[in-house]
């Protein structure tokens, strides 16, 4: 039987039962050579198997174990297969899909970090430099890493301390929590990230405006907690309506009633700020003068607004273009330290794409199918608020 050194966390985080069920679905009989359990919790933990396991099923099992943070160090103990792409925007046929955890090559003698590191992208070799890349951004000739040899993913550690107490609102995606006490959790994370020169990156959608957060989310900005915003057409179109009408969708914030007349107040701040030029250009001429995108300007923090298909106008400053969209995304979360989500399923899910799994996400959204969506599609670190997302930043900044 052909002999496998497997290493890692393999009681804490359960792998024997994930390397049994494995084998059972790849009808593979396996037996326990030798196991080694780790004097500490941080300590790996190692198993040698005898199987025989078809040769073709070995990189989807070394993949599997290593989207668990294990490694096969039989296979890891040597230098990656290189090959070149033979067009742009292609790779070759088995090529390495990448995870969002922090990764390493073996390249000569020395372990070299991965820059740039996201799930979904492939990984370029060019002497030294090891990059992860979005299939798109490959060129001809890019030497790309193939297989799994040669790779080192490092997953999220054990809870500490610190973390336990992050991760205010336990693994659970549920509404029976103390919504006051989430907002409390996650303003204390925001005045340490600020008060180490950290990045708070926030994503948010118009519900934000409609149920009345935007004159809180404003304040926070003001207030020096927002470093990047990433939102849509909607929320800027919708914020801007209500600093000029005093409506969102033609509802009055403040007594909840509808405007008569009001249905078109969104068309009509769309068509104020085409005539300004811009949103920046309409805060410098006094036309808009309050409000989220009024604060962000004033305060110089960068922001982006992605298009979609159904967008009324759109805003000139809104990105129709996807893939430029997506690329000023990456830009404006590189680097973030703490990232908070409101209220936005399709923007949450995409931004959690581009983020490595260090960083700490916290999702507030009244639907708790937006959070398991945003775990299951790999961002396993989000912490997830089930509430009415006013509220929850109303509270938010109150605490700030």
């Amino acid at each position: 039987m052909p002999q496998l050194v497997i290493e890692g966390q393999i009681v804490r985080d359960n792998l024997f039962h994930v390397i049994n069920q494995f084998m059972e679905d790849h009808h593979c009989r396996y037996s326990i050579v030798d196991f080694h359990l780790g004097s500490s919790s941080e300590d790996p933990s190692s198993v040698i198997l005898n199987t025989e396991l078809d040769p073709d099923y070995l990189v989807e099992f070394s993949n599997l174990l290593q989207s668990k943070g294990a490694e096969l160090l039989n296979q890891n103990s040597e230098s990656p297969d290189l090959n070149p792409s033979e067009k742009d925007k292609t790779v070759p046929d088995n090529f390495y899909s990448t995870t969002n955890h922090p990764t390493d090559i073996f390249l000569g003698e020395d372990w070299v970090p991965v820059k740039k590191m996201r799930m979904d992208g492939v990984i370029v070799v060019a002497g030294k430099e090891v990059v992860c890349k979005k299939l798109r951004d490959v060129v001809l000739g890019d030497m790309v890493v193939c297989g799994t040899r040669g790779i080192r993913i490092h997953p999220p550690k054990e809870k500490t301390e610190e973390v336990q107490e992050f991760a205010f609102m336990s693994a659970d995606t549920s509404s029976e929590r103390r919504t006051d006490l989430a907002a409390q959790s996650l303003a204390e994370e925001m005045k340490t990230v600020r008060s180490q020169n950290g990045k708070i990156a926030f994503v948010a959608g118009p519900v934000l405006v409609h149920t009345g957060g935007g004159k809180a989310m404003a304040s926070l900005v003001q207030k020096g907690f927002v470093h990047s915003f990433l939102g849509n057409n909607a929320i800027a179109v919708h914020d801007l309506e209500t600093n000029l009408y005093g409506t969102s969708l033609g509802v009055n914030l403040e007594n909840g009633h509808l405007v008569k007349g009001g249905h078109k107040n969104h068309m009509r701040a769309i068509n104020a700020i085409n005539k300004a030029g811009s949103i920046q250009e309409a805060v410098e001429k006094g036309i808009i003068t309050g409000g989220i995108m009024y604060h962000l300007v004033k305060q110089n923090i960068p922001f982006s607004l992605a298009g979609s298909i159904r967008d009324d106008g759109p805003l000139p400053d809104t990105q129709m273009d996807l893939i430029q969209a997506q690329e000023d995304y990456a830009r404006l979360v590189e680097g973030a330290d703490l990232v908070v989500m409101l209220s936005t399923m399709l923007h949450s899910i995409g931004t959690g794409n581009m983020l490595g799994s260090h960083v700490k996400v916290v999702c507030v959204d009244i639907n708790p199918a937006t959070v398991a969506k945003l775990r299951d599609r790999g961002s396993a670190q989000t912490v997830g608020v089930v509430t009415d997302v006013s509220q929850f930043v109303k509270t938010l900044d109150e605490n700030l």
